[in-house]
């Protein structure tokens, strides 16, 4: 690709997805604080985010065509499968942030951007809801005196305002991964090891999930174990999930035929819901638990991870080099930024 971006520390934020459901998110929280440029295939569905601090302008990843722009920094709200906005921000040397990438492309993108010598910030901020999660373990950890067991445990409300790439994890549930446990290494297969949690008041069925900061945790903050499990508002949906597991469906319906009927299970966007997680750590100073809720849902959270993202390359002293949320040397303050955007995070 011959996408060429140019480091100019007077211009805008370059939100790649833009006027997406978490593109739009994040665009009403950093568009008061930094001009912006939006892209996408379809500029003219993001015509209403326009204003004099806002611009649009055509980026497809899907296509050859270059795209040029100068811009302060890059953060990207899509998927990016062929590390396009990835290799352009980087080469360039302006700092990147990106909040949607699965465990396996976390892996590949933070190999890439090493091999690439960043010369500027990049964070890595794919954990669940935009890294919220991993900075909320890390400040438990720190309460614990270490995380030597990490559980999460996520409430999807299906009435929740979502993207499609918001249930991408649904093509991952046919695929074995791999966690820490006990600090060894253990393949987890989906949807398995089921347990009852209560979430914010909520008896809640969840399972396994495949997920970044199962990944990173165990790095950054030496945990020996971290688990990440997901369930339903709805228990027809949570059934219905876990049967489509038992009868095979993931991994004999992984292909794009059998997509519609994987997205069925669980892609019904609404008019909006809450976003609750629930983070509990076992360190030798006891165990920390801590409930995240979000009223605005689960976009309004995974945007507001991405604006800590931008705010922590651009901060005076960030260093270059590739780094994830959880790595921030003072998470207390970054969840004091979450509360005062009116998200409850309740600790005990």
């Amino acid at each position: 690709m011959n996408d060429l971006l140019e480091s100019d520390p007077a211009g805008p934020i370059l939100i790649v997805g833009g006027y997406g459901t978490v593109g739009t998110a994040l665009t009403r929280l950093a568009g008061t604080q930094w001009p912006l440029l939006l892209t996408g295939r379809n500029p003219d569905r993001g015509s209403h985010l326009a204003s004099g601090n806002v611009t649009l302008q055509r980026w497809d990843l899907s296509r050859p065509e270059p795209f040029e722009a100068k811009v302060r920094a890059v953060i990207s709200t899509v998927n990016d499968p062929d590390d396009r906005v990835l290799r352009a921000a980087v080469s360039a040397g302006i700092p990147y942030v990106d909040v949607t990438r699965w465990t396996s492309r976390v892996t590949r993108a933070a190999t890439l951007a090493t091999l690439l010598r960043p010369t500027a910030p990049v964070l890595l901020s794919s954990g669940w809801m935009g890294g919220v999660i991993n900075i909320v373990a890390a400040d438990l950890v720190q309460d614990a005196g270490g995380g030597d067991q990490i559980d999460v445990a996520i409430r999807y409300d299906i009435n929740d305002r979502a993207g499609v790439d918001s249930v991408d994890f649904m093509d991952r549930l046919g695929l074995d991964f791999e966690v820490r446990k006990g600090g060894k290494a253990a393949v987890v297969r989906p949807l398995s090891d089921t347990r009852w949690v209560d979430i914010a008041g909520h008896r809640t069925k969840v399972a396994r999930l495949d997920t970044p900061e199962q990944f990173t945790l165990p790095l950054t903050l030496g945990a020996g174990s971290v688990a990440t499990r997901i369930g339903f508002s709805s228990n027809t949906s949570t059934t219905a999930l876990l049967a489509a597991r038992a009868v095979g469906l993931f991994r004999w319906g992984s292909g794009e035929r059998w997509t519609p009927l994987r997205r069925s299970l669980l892609y019904s966007p609404g008019a909006g819901g809450t976003a609750h997680i629930r983070v509990d750590v076992k360190g030798p100073g006891g165990t920390r638990t801590a409930v995240i809720s979000d009223p605005q849902g689960q976009a309004h959270l995974t945007a507001l991870g991405g604006l800590l993202g931008l705010r922590a390359v651009l901060e005076e002293g960030a260093r270059p080099g590739v780094s994830f949320p959880e790595s921030a040397p003072d998470p207390a303050s970054r969840l004091a930024e979450l509360e005062s955007h009116g998200v409850t995070i309740l600790r005990s």
